[in-house]
């Protein structure tokens, strides 16, 4: 039962997930830190990594997918000679038979085979939905696994060390890559099997590590490091518009509007709409053809940050 000392709390919290903890234990300790509120993650972390868990409290989980499609900061090392059941040092290790030892400028070139929009299959121990359910609880009954290729996208692949068979990399990459299955990849092209054997998520979006709260913070804490809830739509371009036009907006009506020179929106982009109010929220469609503004997405109740917000008057 909530107590009559309730208060309704709406934001973004940043988390540094330890190992061995699961994102869904992550979660559960918030929602001790904010009881009688819903409280979601944005993206999962596998218990063998660390680092960066943004989680959404009260009616911000409505923006959580704006969150999962932000790029990524990966630190991890890599273990090459081995292979192992889920892609990482947390399955059942086997020894790469006669493993190559590759050299540094092979490796390089290697990992830029990985660079830019490439076809993935995610690791057998993932979450994805397979034949109705999770994919890893097929695999862990020994069950066959054969996922489909993703669409991913790798900005960047840094090699900060290498002495085999130990590999340091930062990666940036989109949404939706799964570093075991580069480990994974990388190995078989070298010939030599690889697995991650030490992850960290450095950076979602503008959420970063050194911002991060370690799961033992008090609920003070906690609540002194709620953020913004429109800091979730940070990655798309921001626009304030007059009352009379946002209350159109608000009411699912198309507007019609010309960005300015100050504002970079590509034709069928999504942006964040904000009014002279200090709640409610449109993502919105740019359609230049026709000169209008197409609300998809209406979050009436949502505080914003007006101030912060730079001025689009059509």
């Amino acid at each position: 039962m909530v107590s009559p000392a309730f208060r309704q709390r709406c934001g973004l919290l940043v988390v540094n997930k330890p190992r061995g903890m699961t994102s869904r234990q992550v979660v559960d300790g918030v929602e001790r830190w904010f009881p009688g509120h819903k409280v979601g993650h944005a993206g999962t972390l596998d218990p063998l990594a660390t680092g960066v868990l943004v989680l959404a409290v009260g009616s911000a989980t409505r923006l959580i997918e704006y969150v999962q499609r932000m790029s990524k900061t990966y630190s991890s090392i890599f273990r090459l000679g081995v292979v192992s059941d889920t892609d990482d040092a947390d399955g059942r290790i086997q020894e790469f038979k006669d493993a190559p030892i590759p050299e540094t400028a092979a490796v390089a070139q290697a990992l830029r085979q990985f660079l830019g929009e490439i076809q993935q299959v995610p690791p057998a121990f993932s979450a994805i939905h397979h034949e109705g359910q999770r994919a890893y609880q097929t695999a862990r009954r020994g069950g066959p696994v054969e996922l489909k290729p993703r669409s991913v996208v790798i900005y960047d692949i840094c090699i900060h060390r290498y002495e085999y068979p130990r590999l340091h990399l930062e990666i940036h990459c989109g949404k939706g890559t799964y570093i075991r299955s580069l480990a994974r990849d990388l190995g078989r092209f070298l010939g030599c099997g690889a697995i991650v054997e030490q992850l960290q998520r450095r950076r979602v979006g503008p959420f970063r590590l050194e911002d991060a709260l370690p799961p033992t913070a008090s609920e003070a804490e906690a609540e002194a490091g709620l953020r913004p809830a429109v800091e979730a739509l940070s990655e798309l371009p921001l626009l304030r518009l007059g009352g009379a036009e946002f209350a159109r907006l608000c009411q699912g009506q198309a507007i019609r509007f010309t960005p300015g020179s100050a504002v970079a929106i590509s034709p069928g982009q999504e942006c964040a709409v904000f009014g002279p109010m200090p709640r409610g929220i449109v993502v919105a469609e740019w359609q230049p053809d026709a000169s209008r503004l197409v609300p998809r997405k209406v979050f009436a109740d949502l505080p914003c940050l007006s101030g912060s917000v730079s001025s689009a008057m059509p």
